[in-house]
């Protein structure tokens, strides 16, 4: 279906200035002249009244007026998504767009599973997926620029609004020949005779693990530290380290004897939440509604097949 040129076009082009933080680079995506896309900006600021914007060195920053207007923009605009989404599903036509910003550890096999089942229900829906850190996840959605975010222990916040969560063990991940893989269960202290791989600060298992690093200071050493999940796996099948994280993103290396996950013993649980989430307040059109409920299965059988819980 065609796109509905049914709203302002300077919405649009507000919209582009506010994600490129610069009229000449909103321009260059729109593809049109820079003076038309200042000659918009400049009649929207008059007709509210307002700088929506305001000129630094660096490039344009929403001023206050500009942050709640861009609430309004957001709105209107992923409802006239929405409309034309409803609108082919009335057709029986069920196409449609959905953007997706998910971390890096569930590209490995919950995704990709999630991707197959959407494709094979409604093949004319088109998908676009970013990987990026949970917080990033979180604000790309409740700034508009993805309809749907997937990560970790993302802080509650009164722009998003959490559809689905699943709670996952957190474990020790070794290669299938390590001295601990046989174990059913092991102690961050059996860890930490083995040189460790260690989340970095912006992953949220690093917050998990912190009151366990820090009363086992002494004794660590610490090989690596990264926020790349596959270079921690890597490393680990490599023989260098023990990394800690759920059994999501190591599924086929699992299935296919190369590492294994114990589960870490501690006095309470150690778990991770994995949620799904959009902008708060939003109607979301059918494609969007049919991605999160595929997700929403995935997570709920998957946490269904956690471990008994090590403690």
């Amino acid at each position: 279906m065609a796109t509905l040129n049914i709203h302002a076009r300077s919405l649009a082009y507000f919209d582009m200035i506010r994600r490129c933080g610069s009229i000449r680079e909103a321009a260059r995506r729109l593809h049109v002249a820079s003076s038309a896309v200042n000659r918009q900006l400049l009649q929207l600021e008059v007709e509210i009244g307002s700088p929506l914007f305001e000129r630094m060195s660096t490039g344009l920053k929403l001023t206050p007026a500009g942050e709640v207007f861009s609430l309004h923009v957001i709105t209107v605009l992923q409802d006239e998504k929405r409309m034309a989404s409803e609108l082919d599903m009335l057709r029986g036509i069920r196409r449609g767009s959905i953007s997706v910003v998910s971390v890096e550890g569930l590209n490995a096999d919950l995704l990709p599973t999630c991707l197959e089942r959407m494709v094979t229900r409604y093949p004319m829906i088109r998908i676009q997926v970013s990987s990026a850190g949970s917080a990033q996840t979180a604000a790309a959605v409740a700034g508009g620029d993805a309809d749907v975010a997937i990560g970790f222990a993302i802080e509650r916040n009164e722009a998003l609004r959490q559809c689905a969560v699943g709670r996952f063990g957190l474990g020790a991940v070794v290669r299938a020949d390590h001295p601990l893989a046989q174990q059913p269960q092991v102690s961050f202290a059996d860890c930490a005779r083995y040189p460790l791989i260690l989340p970095a600060p912006q992953l949220s298992i690093h917050s998990v693990l912190k009151p366990l690093l820090a009363h086992h200071k002494r004794a660590l050493t610490v090989f690596l530290e990264t926020a790349s999940v596959e270079l921690a796996k890597s490393m680990v099948g490599r023989g260098v380290g023990i990394a800690f994280q759920s059994r999501l993103g190591l599924e086929r290396e699992i299935a296919e004897g190369h590492l294994v996950h114990v589960p870490l013993k501690a006095q309470i649980r150690l778990t991770t939440e994995l949620g799904v989430y959009v902008r708060a307040g939003r109607t979301l059109p059918p494609a969007v509604d049919a991605f999160i409920q595929v997700v929403a299965e995935e997570i709920e059988r998957r946490e269904a097949e956690e471990p008994a819980s090590a403690t």
